[in-house]
C-alpha cells in the first residue's frame, strides 16, 4: 500500500512506516480503502454534482405532485414539496419547526427547484477541479463541507428560515482559493482578485433577488476560508491519515443524518 503520509509504498502490515515513521500507516487496514476513495479510483469531486442530482430527482418523486405545480412561474418550475425536502434533511431552526443538528450537512446537497441546482452543479463545476487540483480531493471535501455547514449554522442562528442549496459551500470554494492565491502568490495573484471579483458580484447579485440565503452565503465564505487557512500548509504534499480521516468522518456524517433524516420523517 501507499503511506498514507509520506506515500511511499509499504507493506500492509508495517505497524509503523519505515521512511517517515508514522504509526499505523494502513490505519488499521483501512488505508487502502481510503487512499482509494480520496485517490485517483473514485473521482470525489465529481460525487458531488451527483449526489445533488440523485437528490433533487428523489425529493420531486417523493412529491409528484408539487413538483409538476407551474403556479410558481420560471423559478417554481420542478420544485420539490416542502414534505420531501423536510425528510431528505432540510435544515431550519424556527421555535415551532426545528430540525436535528445533522441537517446542516444533509441540506447542502437538497435545492428546491431546477434553476437552483443547474446554477449551483455549474459553479461547482467550475470552481471545485482548481480547488481539487490545488488541495487535494481530501481537503477539497473537507473545505466544500466546512463552508455548507457553517453556512447553514450562521443561517440558522440570523434567520432560522428553512434552507438548502450548495451555495454556501460554493462560497467556500471561492474562499479557499483566495486563500491559496494569497499563500503561494506570484503568478496566482491575478487569479486571487478574479475570484474576488466572482465573490463580491455574486454576494450583491444576491441581495437583490428574493428567497436567497444571504447568511448562508457570507457563512459559507467564512467556513471554506477558515479550513483553507487550515490546511494550505499541507498543499505541497500529499494528503495524510488525519486529514484522509476528517473527508471520511463529513462523509460518514452525512449519509448517515440523511437516513436518519428520512427514517425520523416516515418511520417514527
Amino acid at each position: 500500500m501507499v503511506c498514507t503520509s509520506c506515500k511511499n509504498l509499504i507493506s500492509t502490515e508495517e505497524k509503523r512506516c519505515p521512511y517517515c515513521d508514522a504509526y499505523r500507516p494502513g490505519l488499521w487496514g483501512m488505508g487502502p480503502a481510503l487512499n482509494k476513495l480520496f485517490g485517483t479510483k473514485i473521482d470525489i469531486l465529481a460525487l458531488i454534482p451527483t449526489a445533488c442530482i440523485a437528490l433533487y430527482v428523489l425529493s420531486l418523486l417523493l412529491d409528484l405532485e408539487s413538483a409538476l405545480n407551474t403556479g410558481g412561474g420560471l423559478f417554481g418550475m420542478l420544485s420539490p414539496g416542502m414534505s420531501a425536502l423536510f425528510s431528505l434533511g432540510m435544515t431550519v431552526s424556527l421555535p415551532q419547526l426545528s430540525t436535528p443538528w445533522w441537517t446542516v450537512f444533509t441540506s447542502i446537497y437538497l435545492h428546491d427547484g431546477l434553476l437552483h441546482i443547474l446554477f449551483n452543479i455549474m459553479w461547482i463545476r467550475q470552481l471545485g477541479p482548481q480547488v481539487g487540483e490545488f488541495y487535494g480531493p481530501a481537503r477539497f471535501f473537507i473545505i466544500y463541507t466546512a463552508g455548507g455547514v457553517l453556512g447553514f449554522v450562521i443561517s440558522n442562528m440570523l434567520s432560522g428560515a428553512p434552507t438548502m442549496g450548495a451555495s454556501g459551500s460554493i462560497f467556500g470554494l471561492f474562499g479557499a482559493l483566495i486563500v491559496y492565491g494569497r499563500w503561494h502568490g506570484g503568478s496566482l495573484a491575478m487569479m486571487t482578485r478574479q475570484v474576488w471579483q466572482w465573490a463580491i458580484v455574486l454576494l450583491i447579485f444576491g441581495f437583490m433577488m428574493s428567497r436567497v440565503n444571504n447568511y448562508a452565503h457570507i457563512g459559507g465564505f467564512v467556513g471554506g476560508y477558515l479550513s483553507a487557512r487550515l490546511l494550505v500548509s499541507g498543499t505541497n504534499r500529499g494528503e495524510g491519515r488525519i486529514v484522509i480521516l476528517i473527508a471520511l468522518l463529513c462523509v460518514v456524517v452525512t449519509a448517515l443524518g440523511f437516513g436518519l433524516s428520512f427514517y425520523s420523517f416516515y418511520f417514527r
